[in-house]
């Protein structure tokens, strides 16, 4: 679709956007593989200067169009609605820009339109100075001092881009008023986490496909906590312990996939005894499953919830803290509801390390300190935690212990081997 053109106009302004059209209609067709690497380097932030100094005056005349009620004619509601139908932009977009043209015009931040008339900063620096500059306390900044506030941040947009600038635009009053810095400082930063605390949210939707969805909104020191045990799941190192070495060139940085399944592992090993009771007991699912399945069969089995897994799956689980085996006979009766002390305790870990010096599978090396407390009779059979029931394994081989697909021998000496059944 052709771009429209302005309309004919004496005024300098439309005279001006005529000849941009004109000149990008000159080079409409014009071939771009002919520019030498140092001249296509040139020309792209030439490009991004020219950019940012169209936007100013887009701005300016968002501005004025806003003043003079520009779609009032026409029932528009807003100049910034009137602007979003009529160019097919978003209502969020025209309005944010309004905003910022409206900042720009109110004569409090000309050294900020001045510096992107000139393509010194970009769009997006420019608004994060003013918000900055104009989130300074009235009662401990006066005006000399927050033109210098600007003057600051505009020096440095020159060397980072806009969320750096941010950054260092929280912490613009140590410039403005160093004196208050302290007291200033607590007062925004306990305003921004009230906010986050009454901003959480958490929604799930079940699909009904067996995948759950959910959005969250948490305060930002709280995302910190949760990345950062996410992070030491899904970490390449502890991935290759328990999964072991992926394909030459596999992804090292955790991707999403990778935080995903980190989530759920998390989920599966939260401390349930330090969460509050509920019903009398701490946060528990219980999973019901006939006799059969828990011993090798493949019937479903069934959470308290109403929601079904696989056998396999909730063998795996019941090996879990916080997970009820509940076995039942065959109409359907509680013969047995499992355990929930499942972790060994330090005292026992501090005996299986004197004990078995470190993973006890054939061959394996690994220390005391990285391996896992693993139970000879599996939890979901009944074993006991207990020293005498139990075993140092390192999370690769306590993986395998747990995996259908491998065989476990007990050797003569008390080690253990692993063979992929057939």
């Amino acid at each position: 679709m052709e771009a429209p053109r302005p309309p004919q106009s004496d005024h300098p302004v439309a005279a001006a956007v005529a000849c941009v059209h004109e000149a990008l209609d000159a080079v409409a067709d014009a071939p771009v593989w002919s520019l030498s690497e140092a001249e296509a380097g040139a020309t792209l932030l030439e490009l991004t200067s020219e950019i940012d100094r169209l936007q100013e005056l887009r701005l300016r005349v968002a501005a004025h169009a806003h003043a003079v009620e520009v779609g009032d004619a026409v029932g528009a509601t807003s100049t910034a609605n009137w602007w979003a139908h009529q160019s097919r932009l978003t209502r969020p977009e025209t309005h944010r820009l309004m905003r910022l043209a409206r900042a720009l015009d109110s004569g409090h931040h000309g050294a900020v339109r001045e510096a992107l008339g000139a393509g010194r900063i970009h769009v997006d620096q420019a608004q994060v100075i003013i918000d900055a500059v104009d989130d300074l306390p009235t009662d401990l900044v006066d005006d000399e001092t927050r033109d210098k506030a600007e003057a600051f941040l505009l020096d440095q947009a020159g060397e980072h881009d806009a969320i750096t600038l941010r950054r260092l635009g929280k912490r613009l009053v140590e410039v403005a008023a160093p004196e208050q810095a302290d007291a200033a400082e607590a007062a925004r930063l306990e305003r921004e986490e009230a906010a986050a605390r009454a901003a959480a949210r958490l929604t799930m939707s079940d699909d009904g496909h067996g995948k759950t969805h959910g959005r969250f909104t948490i305060p930002t020191h709280h995302a910190a906590m949760l990345r950062a045990a996410l992070l030491a799941i899904a970490a390449p190192k502890h991935q290759h312990a328990v999964n072991g070495a992926g394909p030459i060139g596999a992804e090292r940085r955790p991707g999403p996939e990778r935080m995903g399944q980190a989530f759920c592992e998390y989920l599966e090993r939260y401390p349930t005894d330090r969460l509050p009771d509920a019903g009398g007991v701490t946060a528990t699912i219980v999973i019901t499953m006939p006799l059969d399945s828990l011993l090798g069969g493949l019937r479903a089995a069934h959470l308290h919830t109403g929601e079904t897994i696989s056998a396999t799956e909730a063998r795996r689980l019941a090996c879990q803290a916080g997970i009820v085996p509940a076995v039942l006979d065959g109409q359907g009766r509680p013969l047995d509801v499992g355990r929930k002390r499942r972790f060994h305790t330090k005292t026992h870990r501090v005996a299986l390390a004197l004990r078995d010096g470190g993973c006890t599978a054939e061959g394996c090396d690994w220390p005391p300190g990285l391996c896992h407390a693993h139970h000879d009779v599996p939890w979901s059979r009944g074993g006991g935690t207990s020293v005498a029931s139990g075993r140092l394994l390192c999370p690769r081989h306590h993986a395998r212990a747990h995996d259908p697909a491998y065989e476990t021998t007990t050797l003569p000496g008390g080690k253990l081997t692993f063979h992929r059944r057939c």
